[in-house]
């Protein structure tokens, strides 16, 4: 039976990550903290690792205690919020090249190590149009090929993150690409907005519109994408195997592009369509606003949900990326479609009390 080593497995990708291993078979091991929750890790079949990504010191002697060699490691441990950008970079860049640095030490280089990093490593490329905004864009429904104003990001574009978070998961990748992949075979996969059962920050805007709001920010046309939380766990199992995928990148998404209502609007439904009042706003308001987000973090210690990084993740005008080489080099198929996915989520945050 093969291993699999998961951090971040108590997070919401990594928790998925870790029961659909259980489910193919693997061995799996979940790489948490002392502090970390594993609420969603009650399968007695898991077993527990606790990892310090803070000292690769630490790392060499918890890998070896562990008296095993894994065949697969997965390193989904990120953050996503932090008071300072010091901190992205202490556990996105640094966590990473020091987990690498162990495995190597410690005679454990597994047969493939799968980086989820993040669309966010490119930030706000191809921004300007290529199209001329037709009539009837924007009323909600999925955007045409030939209707759509943006052309997709792509894997020969040059990254330029705009977020403290992106430029720390880019940093971690430019690492790996700066290794022999003869000698440590590593795979980065680049999600964009993920949803789904568990998560947190979709969570805020199906709040906000059972609440009767709908926030939005920016009047010039916006095409998003999104990807279902096991159409990534598809992703990385099949990215372990896939020959062709050692030492590349590949962009996730469900291979469709929508505009900026898409989301709420099925979220509403979903939500038994409640009345909302649907507020957008100049992109300046939302400047301020996470300006002020900004210095609350920093008086009080404590994160905010809108903050510098945030503005530029909302302002952001195209989020298309794609998905070709994923499909062709790992067999990615993406299996939900966004109004399934929501549904999905919407049930799950009922029945466990969110809603």
């Amino acid at each position: 039976m093969d291993r699999v080593l998961v951090t971040g497995a108590s997070g919401f990708i990594g928790s998925y990550i870790v029961s659909q291993g259980l489910e193919l078979g693997y061995e799996v091991w979940a790489a948490v903290r002392k502090s970390s929750s594993r609420a969603y890790l009650k399968d007695e079949r898991i077993k527990f690792v606790e990892l310090s990504l803070d000292s690769e010191e630490r790392l060499v002697q918890e890998l070896q205690a562990t008296g095993v060699r894994f065949d697969y490691v997965v390193h989904a441990a990120g953050a996503t919020k932090c008071l300072r950008e010091s901190d992205f970079y202490r556990t996105n860049t640094e966590g990473t090249k020091n987990l690498v640095n162990a495995l190597v030490r410690a005679d454990m280089v597994p047969k493939r190590f799968v980086f989820v990093s993040s669309l966010s490593v490119f930030g706000a490329v191809r921004e300007e149009p290529v199209r001329r905004r037709r009539k009837g864009y924007g009323t909600g429904d999925t955007i045409a090929e030939d209707e759509s104003i943006y052309s997709p990001i792509l894997l020969t574009d040059s990254p330029r993150p705009n977020t403290a978070y992106g430029r720390s998961k880019l940093a971690a990748e430019e690492f790996l690409r700066g290794l022999d992949v003869g000698k440590f075979p590593y795979v980065i996969l680049r999600p964009t907005g993920v949803y789904g059962p568990r998560e947190k920050d979709y969570f805020v805007m199906a709040k906000s519109i059972a609440g009767h709001t709908d926030f939005a920010v920016g009047y010039s046309p916006q095409e998003i994408t999104f990807v279902y939380v096991m159409d990534v766990v598809q992703a990385v199992y099949r990215s372990m195997t896939a020959e062709a995928a050692v030492g590349k990148a590949y962009f996730l998404s469900d291979g469709r592009v929508y505009n900026s209502r898409r989301f709420s609007d099925l979220l509403q439904r979903e939500l038994g369509n409640p009345w909302v009042l649907h507020v957008r706003a100049p992109l300046w308001f939302l400047r301020v606003i996470c300006w002020c987000g900004n210095m609350w973090m920093r008086m009080t210690g404590r994160l905010t949900v809108l903050n510098n990084d945030k503005f530029n993740i909302l302002s952001q005008r195209n989020w298309r990326c794609d998905i070709g080489p994923a499909r062709h080099d790992l067999g990615f198929v993406p299996e939900w479609s966004l109004e399934d996915g929501v549904r999905s989520a919407v049930r799950w945050y009922r029945e466990n009390g969110w809603l």
